[in-house]
């Protein structure tokens, strides 16, 4: 299986993103030559962990029967401080809120993602420490 994405350079350092049949710009911020008018790629590499991660353990969440009534993930990444400047680290906060919420399910949701079904996670670890944390609010 392969996968492809499409880039379009617009003006300055703007381009326009072809993804799975979605557009979407991405762009540098002003000091660097960028008008700021879309995500930094180097940022969207929070998302793609996020996303991954998030995907696997609303799925199993949802399969192990656990009712929650809101559940978000959020993703802070340490950048180096020298050139080229990269990711050194990441760390998942995944916030689930609900009633009676079994934290050893979730536990268990997020493990199976982090462990085995996450391809973000299994990739990034090759390069920097990934770190997480589980919320339960009531």
């Amino acid at each position: 299986m392969e996968e492809t994405v499409n880039l379009q350079h617009e003006e300055g350092l703007s381009f326009n993103v072809d993804l799975d049949g979605h557009n979407f710009k991405i762009d540098s911020i002003e000091k660097f030559g960028g008008r700021n008018s879309g995500p930094r790629p180097k940022n969207l590499m929070l998302v793609a962990l996020g996303g991954c991660t998030g995907m696997d353990v609303a799925s199993i969440m949802k399969k192990m029967k656990i009712p929650y009534e809101d559940f978000k993930v959020d993703v802070r990444g340490v950048l180096t401080e020298t050139h080229p400047r990269h990711f050194e680290r990441m760390h998942i906060t995944y916030t689930v809120k609900g009633k009676n919420i079994d934290r050893g399910k979730v536990e268990k949701a997020v493990e199976l993602s982090q462990e085995k079904y996450c391809g973000v996670t299994y990739n990034y670890r090759k390069s920097m420490d990934i770190t997480h944390e589980i919320i339960i609010e009531e």
